[in-house]
């Protein structure tokens, strides 16, 4: 075993990544599997789930579990867990990478927009550091819990209103809950993504918004989902990342730093 795989090798652990069938959180899922972990990839959308998990077993010849899930149930995703459990018998990471956005002007938004998002983004979180954390607390052995926040957390950067205040919800949450669960080893982390092409955010990306962010962006370009597997797998490997918890880790090609 080389000194690389000793420090980020996660071989016999369970990664859990809620939102997996996404573009961002399949990428971690596809990198925690090659990292040696057992991945679950819990998603709103059960062919995605189903794809992604297939990709990690025809890839790179690991062990996959697809779970349809709505991430704002309580009962989803504790019925995930209890699958999970009952497949591997433990949990070691969580992923919670659920996300939507929309870049509706602030005196068009709705009560039910605004619900949406916060459910989506931020109680999701709740959810499963209640759930999930709760395992692993119980477990006794430490554990990695990272959050997905945003770029746009901060500073008003874009146009996303609801969708930055959500983040900034989840950086806090974060925070929080690294400082309660420290003495237990549970390490809850955050990755601050810049602007990646997703699903989600091809729809609000205009000709002009796309010319603003690059302006603002000194590496001059998007980023690719790749680009966020070697933080996650630092944030997931207790050796590598052992004296870091509460850590909001910015990924955005040096915009946030341009803009502050």
């Amino acid at each position: 075993m080389t000194f690389v795989d000793e420090l980020f090798g996660l071989k016999g652990k369970v990664a859990i990544v809620i939102g997996g069938g996404g573009v961002l959180g399949g990428a971690m899922a596809e990198g925690l599997a090659k990292a040696g972990s057992k991945v679950a990839v819990l998603s709103r959308t059960k062919e995605k789930a189903e794809k992604r998990a297939t990709v990690i077993i025809n890839e790179t010849g690991g062990q996959a579990l697809a779970i349809q899930i709505d991430a704002t149930r309580k009962l989803d995703l504790q019925n995930a867990r209890d699958r999970i459990l009952s497949q591997w018998g433990r949990v070691d990471i969580i992923v919670n990478a659920a996300g939507i956005n929309s870049a509706t002007p602030f005196f068009e938004i709705t009560e039910e927009e605004w619900g949406n998002i916060l459910d989506v983004n931020l109680k999701s979180i709740f959810l499963s550091c209640r759930i999930f954390g709760e395992t692993l607390v119980k477990q006794g052995e430490g554990g990695s819990i990272i959050n997905i926040s945003s770029a746009s957390s901060g500073p008003p950067l874009s146009k996303v209103f609801t969708y930055g205040i959500s983040k900034a919800g989840v950086n806090n949450l974060t925070q929080f809950l690294a400082r309660e669960w420290a003495p237990h080893r549970i390490r809850v982390n955050a990755i601050a993504p810049g602007f990646f092409p997703t699903e989600q955010n091809r729809k609000i990306l205009t000709k002009k918004r796309i010319s603003d962010i690059m302006r603002h962006t000194p590496m001059g370009r998007f980023g690719e989902s790749e680009e966020l597997v070697g933080v996650t797998l630092w944030l997931a490997s207790e050796k590598a990342s052992s004296f870091v918890t509460g850590a909001i880790i910015r990924v955005d090609g040096g915009f946030t730093a341009m803009t502050i």
